[in-house]
């Protein structure tokens, strides 16, 4: 794991995702390999004593080892149908963050509060795993905005837009998208840009509300006189 990880640090920044998504194959690939020749050592491999002791691992995994196996079970799932790897920002359960290892029982996440969180593979079973960049170094990033009702809307519009295009994380090859709705309270934006490297997520955000506040405060806008509440 270390080796892969310091590789990944060392390539170009375009292959660091893949080299780390690789680190569950391999750990497959050396467990399988070191639990062949360990058997071999002690066990006749013959057709009988192979479909022997497949059965009887079967059997012991699934009475003793029930929900273990099916974490196990989903994490090979998980392998072919990469609902998630690592390096991804991921929810599940009501936990964000990134991908920082993938082992056979379960997924370690950390949070934005630099917290380290194992979730098991068999969460795949009950619970909506969402995905923020599937495999690629930049993902959405959504901020939202309120201001009051007698604001100019597009020059919020125009603000938003601008704060996004001149931030230094922006991925400016894909699209801004700026949304407005209307609330009892006062109006609320909705701004969607893509950050180019979904670890510099948390720096992304502050910079965009840092910039448009600053554009806000210049242009005499006021904030809604009442608590945002839904």
């Amino acid at each position: 794991e270390r080796i892969v990880n310091q590789v990944s640090e060392r390539i170009p920044q375009r292959y660091r995702l893949r080299v780390k998504q690789s680190l569950p194959v391999w750990r497959a690939i050396i467990l399988v390999i070191a639990s062949v020749t360990l058997l071999n050592l002690f066990v006749d491999f013959s057709s009988n004593s192979v479909f022997a002791l497949t059965g009887s691992a079967a059997v012991a995994v699934g009475f003793a080892f029930k929900d273990y196996a099916s974490s196990v079970i989903a994490g090979i799932v998980a392998l072919f149908e990469a609902p998630y790897r690592v390096g991804d920002r991921i929810d599940i359960d009501g936990q964000y963050g990134e991908v920082v290892d993938y082992g056979f029982r379960g997924i370690r996440i950390k949070t934005l509060q630099d917290e380290i969180v194992t979730i098991p593979h068999n969460k795949l079973w009950t619970h909506t795993v969402a995905n923020a960049n599937n495999g690629r170094l930049e993902a959405q990033v959504v901020t939202d905005f309120y201001l009051a009702h007698g604001v100019d809307i597009q020059r919020v519009i125009d603000i938003l837009t601008q704060a996004a295009y001149t931030s230094k994380y922006s991925q400016v090859s894909l699209p801004v998208v700026v949304s407005v709705e209307e609330k009892p309270w006062g109006t609320a934006f909705q701004l969607k840009s893509y950050v180019m490297d979904v670890r510099e997520e948390t720096s992304y955000k502050t910079d965009l509300i840092k910039r448009a506040k600053q554009a806000f405060y210049q242009a005499g806008f006021t904030y809604p006189g009442l608590p945002v509440q839904e």
